[in-house]
């Protein structure tokens, strides 16, 4: 279909602006950049792969005419992720029921588990199984799987891992038809080549490095909470993102290497096997992730009818911010232009 086109404001023209500008900016203000309240949330623990509790939150409008199930990034929990709480507020107010979750290793999901995160290895089919349960809450098919950057990578597992639910999942009683699809906005496709990337930028570091303290601080908090599982020497080690994962999560997935775990987690690998309806928003001008993977990204999409990529040349990573030009010319309601398509491109189906 034909997506309206982006352009930011002035101020924001390159990638690395608007992901700082989103980050440190918008996420304070946010909540007045939209008319849409908060919906009547309910938590709920899901069980995900391998009997993984995992915490979420749900919404069920009146009479709703499909369901989204979504989660976040690299780091943060659902209490500070502004980013996908103001799409459950745009999604409900639209009509979806929402269902938003702390993905595995992060909020109150580790909280319950000690269990680590695999890059959507597993969480694929936590999002199928999150569906399944939704679907026996109230929640109606269709059912679509969204996230953004490496919470995009989750959901187009989500997406992979659907499409084989009868092979898996028979005892569920969520159909294969009732799964609609996935939309992902900037998604990371390759980890070992963004990550190289992205340590070895003049401003990329940086952002390495920021995110690596997160992880270090995320590890902390299931150290805390469950003490027995988690080596702390590990941690203290664990001093950026290759690092996080080289310490503390491949061992226990049964990898020899950081780059044999990206490899085999990669999305820009599911691509040609995905048969869903699947939406990728991916700007660039990202910051976080090597534009070479950009001519890969479009070859394969080129190949694969099922997938509707929008490739834009600004947007930075998952900020997307319009000018008011770009937002009238859209007739959306609000500056979060990524969303807005998100919410048209499902509402097509």
């Amino acid at each position: 279909m034909n997506h309206p086109t982006y352009t930011p404001p002035w101020f924001l023209g390159n990638g690395l602006s608007m992901t700082l500008y989103t980050a440190f900016k918008a996420s304070r203000n946010w909540e007045a950049t939209i008319t849409s309240p908060e919906p009547p949330y309910q938590e709920q623990i899901f069980t995900g792969a391998c009997g993984v509790p995992i915490f979420g939150i749900n919404a069920i409008p009146e009479h709703p005419k499909g369901t989204i199930i979504g989660t976040y990034g690299i780091t943060g929990q659902l209490d500070n992720q502004w980013l996908l709480k103001l799409f459950g507020r745009k999604a409900f107010a639209q009509g979806y029921a929402v269902v938003l979750f702390d993905w595995r290793g992060h909020g109150r999901t580790a909280k319950l588990s000690p269990t680590l995160t695999s890059d959507g290895l597993y969480e694929g089919e936590d999002f199928v199984r999150i569906a399944a349960r939704a679907k026996a809450m109230g929640c109606p098919a269709p059912f679509w799987f969204t996230g953004f950057s490496l919470g995009g990578q989750l959901a187009l597992w989500a997406i992979k891992t659907a499409q084989i639910i009868s092979t898996w999942g028979e005892d569920l009683g969520l159909e294969e038809s009732e799964i609609g699809g996935g939309a992902v906005i900037c998604p990371s496709l390759d980890s070992n080549r963004s990550l190289t990337y992205l340590v070895n930028h003049p401003s990329g570091k940086y952002l390495e490095q920021a995110i690596a303290r997160q992880l270090k601080k995320l590890a902390w908090q299931i150290y805390q909470a469950h003490p027995e599982a988690i080596d702390p020497a590990a941690i203290e080690r664990a001093n950026s993102i290759w690092g996080f994962d080289n310490e503390l999560v491949i061992q226990r997935l049964g990898f020899s290497s950081v780059e044999e775990y990206y490899e085999a987690s990669s999305a820009l690998h599911l691509l040609p096997h995905l048969k869903k309806p699947t939406l990728i928003l991916y700007a660039a001008d990202d910051p976080m992730f090597d534009p070479a993977i950009v001519p890969d990204l479009q070859a394969t999409c080129a190949n694969n009818p099922a997938i509707d990529l929008v490739l834009t040349k600004q947007g930075g990573h998952v900020g997307y911010i319009s000018s008011s030009a770009c937002q009238s010319q859209a007739q959306d309601p609000d500056r979060w232009w990524a969303w807005n398509r998100v919410l048209e491109w499902i509402g097509n189906w």
